[in-house]
């Protein structure tokens, strides 16, 4: 599985998503189910499934799922899982 494809898996747990939802276009506010305490598991949930630490900048910028890809490769987790 890519990290792209993990990375999904994530953001459709997290949120509570359908196992079929698109999330690749989701931007953070854009649904009910991405407010700030979803954020917040969100990350967590990040940094547990890529053995990453997101730092309170980061957490910020990442407003959306191309945002979440950038600070994965920001964190060279597609270079080695891809």
């Amino acid at each position: 599985m890519s990290h792209l494809d993990r990375l999904r898996a994530v953001f459709r747990s997290a949120l509570n998503l359908p196992a079929d939802a698109d999330v690749d276009g989701l931007e953070y506010r854009a649904i009910p189910e991405w407010d700030s305490l979803a954020h917040m598991a969100l990350i967590a949930a990040m940094e547990d499934a890529f053995s990453i630490m997101v730092d309170t900048d980061e957490m910020i910028d990442m407003s959306s799922f191309a945002k979440a890809v950038e600070l994965l490769e920001s964190h060279d987790v597609g270079a080695a899982t891809a």
